[in-house]
């Protein structure tokens, strides 16, 4: 299951507390905005473990979206400013589409939203409109999420589309490296299963979406890039409407790697997300 197992052995790893879903009554659930009085801005325990994060860059070459759920990339970007919007929409979302496009064979990709993060030490996620990094094992997208996507956002076309292949695939990179600060750990696909996976409310003001949590398993093989350049980026599978054996869900987190040095910057990251559609 998954990677060789004599493979993993033979890397190097950091052992680092990875925040899971703690057991509750209640679906899970996350408000976007303020919430309504007396409900809280979230209902997710974390339930932390500690786990081994393996190096993935001695076996990068191996390691694939459609196998493991994701994968590392060369790919240095045009873009000089990335805080700057009409840049990242002018520039940097062709060259992210052309450079999937490339990696999975799809027919058509198309970016459709993205994110600036920036950690800063004690705010909360959307504090003053700061994104922070998410310290929570989770996958963006879930069976039910993934087509709803296309039919909001394409809704003449959806129907259509959603007759061939759907893939979402974020693509994530560091704006400064190396990346010493909050690295992304990312899940083999293959050693996660379905019944690991709990749908869970994300509430914005005009919509309800879906994300997946997580529930600990000590099966799953964790993964990360340690120092991170800016000309590296990772693709990672958010979903998958193929269900014949490759990976569908990757489920991936920030955390706080035990080896950062006290005076490393702290993380600055984006990451786009795009539909990849199959023709057949």
């Amino acid at each position: 299951m998954g990677l060789q197992n004599e493979k993993i052995a033979a890397l190097s790893f950091v052992t680092a507390d990875l925040n899971y879903l703690a057991p509750a009554r209640d679906r899970p659930r996350t408000y976007t905005f303020e919430p309504p009085p007396g409900e809280p801005r979230s209902n997710i325990v974390a339930e932390p473990h500690n786990v081994p994060i393996h190096d993935v860059r001695p076996i990068s070459e191996t390691v694939s979206v459609d196998r493991e759920g994701f994968a590392l990339v060369r790919h240095r970007s045009s873009v000089k400013n990335f805080y700057d919007e009409d840049e990242i929409k002018r520039i940097y979302y062709p060259e992210a589409e052309r450079l999937i496009k490339a990696v999975t064979g799809a027919d058509r990709v198309s970016v459709f939203d993205h994110t600036v993060r920036r950690r800063v030490e004690g705010a909360a996620d959307r504090d003053g409109g700061l994104r922070q990094p998410v310290a929570r094992v989770h996958v963006d997208h879930t069976e039910k999420s993934g087509p709803q996507r296309v039919r909001d956002l394409i809704p003449d076309e959806a129907e259509h589309l959603l007759k061939g292949r759907l893939q979402i695939i974020n693509l994530w990179r560091p704006i400064r490296g190396p990346l010493l600060d909050s690295p992304l750990a990312v899940c083999d696909a293959r050693t996660v299963k379905p019944g690991e996976l709990v749908a869970s409310d994300l509430v914005y003001r005009d919509r309800v979406g879906e994300t997946y949590s997580v529930k600990y398993n000590p099966d799953h093989r964790w993964f990360y890039v340690p120092a991170m350049t800016v000309d590296e980026a990772l693709l990672l599978k958010c979903f998958d409407s193929n269900t014949d054996g490759r990976a569908r869900f990757a489920p991936h987190t920030a955390f706080v790697d035990p080896t950062t040095p006290p005076d490393a910057p702290p993380r600055e990251s984006i990451e786009l997300r795009t539909l990849v559609f199959h023709a057949s």
